[in-house]
């Protein structure tokens, strides 16, 4: 059961959005692993992608579709990531947006896809075509909660939320869906999350919005330090109220963006929540640096520590696990008396060592919780970043080592 998180709420209906989910059989027996996302026309779409170099075929073809046409369907599945499948992955994932076009009457180009699931597998394209006539049948309003369970794969439970928000004094509706659990560390894990809202925003500042928010969200999490062939985020915004155009840098669009980053950020920990096997929700936060680059190079250390990660799911206040990372983060002329290591509000390190105030039992209660803040002082300068990560456990060992079979 992920951490803090337990039900997907209700999610709100986005005026110019329809879904439909079906089971096609491309992996999973008896559950939806198919969705069909329809956007109003005139919708505008923004999206941000894995920077893998073995990227997707999927990724490939929606970039290029995206770059051409504005999209009128999202074609998503999982079980299969059509991912190292070369130039037959891509003829496939082509051949998907071309069999979703000729069936509703749009261009090929205005077909995204996404998939995700194993990697180096052919897509079964005669189980995806199969499934479109139902898919399209389906496409409803209400569909989002159904799409958010079919777009699973090692998810334990849905993830997604809705919000409402007022920018210009007028009221619009946001909802949002995210899969992921393991293989995750988006550099934009396995990761695919779709957000829509009704408002009227122009391509390049609806991209602009996307970005902004996904550098304080999605590229802030960790679970494994694994970044994925198909990460893909998609910001939709369908214009359906028919209002004036939300206008880039106007107190409107601040607070279209701040909707969004919000959203991002909550989907985000979902994902950190929901992680493979995890136990511990962990915050790294670390201050007083020079530069951001410098904050997240010890962040992501720290995150990424193998005997960090072990000691999290064990409950075990071993400081000097942290300590370590912190001083192998590669940090040039780091100045280790003026650093400070906190969990919680408790005082671990000071001066070069453990600090003096510092009980084991007080190290013991915080590391027993759920959720945990690692909070790191560098003494550097005035800069903060933080990202979020869980524990390494048992359970996650078992699912990646039994994925395949």
């Amino acid at each position: 059961m992920p951490i803090g998180y337990s039900t997907l709420p209700d999610l709100l209906p986005v005026a110019g959005v329809r879904l439909a989910s079906v089971a096609a059989g491309i992996r999973y027996q008896d559950r939806d692993d198919l969705v069909l996302m329809e956007l109003a026309e005139g919708s505008r779409c923004a999206a941000v992608f894995t920077r893998n170099a073995f990227c997707a075929a999927p990724v490939i073809v929606a970039r290029q579709h995206l770059a051409a046409r504005q999209p009128r369907y999202l074609l998503i599945n999982s079980g299969n990531a059509n991912a190292g499948t070369g130039a037959a992955g891509l003829q496939d994932a082509q051949q998907t947006c071309a069999l979703l076009a000729g069936k509703s009457g749009c261009a090929a180009e205005q077909v995204l896809p996404f998939s995700t699931g194993v990697i180096g597998e052919r897509l079964p394209v005669g189980r995806v075509e199969a499934a479109l006539d139902a898919g399209l049948a389906g496409l409803a309003a209400d569909g989002w909660e159904a799409a958010a369970h079919a777009i699973m794969t090692t998810d334990t439970v849905a993830k997604g939320l809705s919000r409402t928000f007022t920018a210009g004094g007028r009221q619009f509706t946001l909802t949002g869906m995210v899969k992921g659990a393991g293989m995750i560390r988006p550099d934009m894990a396995t990761m695919l999350a779709y957000i829509a809202c009704d408002a009227r925003v122009e391509a390049g500042a609806l991209q602009q919005c996307l970005e902004q928010a996904v550098a304080q969200s999605f590229n802030r999490i960790t679970v494994d330090g694994d970044t994925s062939t198909n990460d893909a985020c998609v910001l939709v915004a369908t214009g359906a109220q028919d209002k004036p155009v939300i206008q880039a840098g106007s107190e409107e669009y601040e607070a279209l963006c701040e909707a969004v980053r919000a959203a991002c950020v909550t989907l985000a920990q979902l994902i950190v929540r929901d992680a493979e096997g995890a136990t511990k929700f962990v915050t790294v936060r670390v201050e007083q640096g020079r530069d951001a680059a410098e904050c997240l190079q010890v962040a992501y250390t720290i995150a990424h520590s193998p005997l960090v990660k072990t000691a999290l799911f064990a409950s075990d206040p071993n400081w000097g696990r942290i300590l370590a990372a912190v001083g192998r983060a590669g940090i040039e002329a780091l100045d280790i008396d003026r650093i400070a290591i906190f969990l919680d509000d408790v005082c671990i390190v000071r001066d070069g060592g453990v600090a003096a105030e510092y009980r084991e039992q007080d190290g013991q209660r915080v590391m027993s919780q759920d959720e945990i803040v690692i909070r790191v002082l560098l003494g550097r300068g005035d800069i903060s970043e933080q990202i979020w990560t869980s524990d390494l456990s048992h359970d996650y060992v078992r699912i990646n080592a039994e994925y395949r079979t």
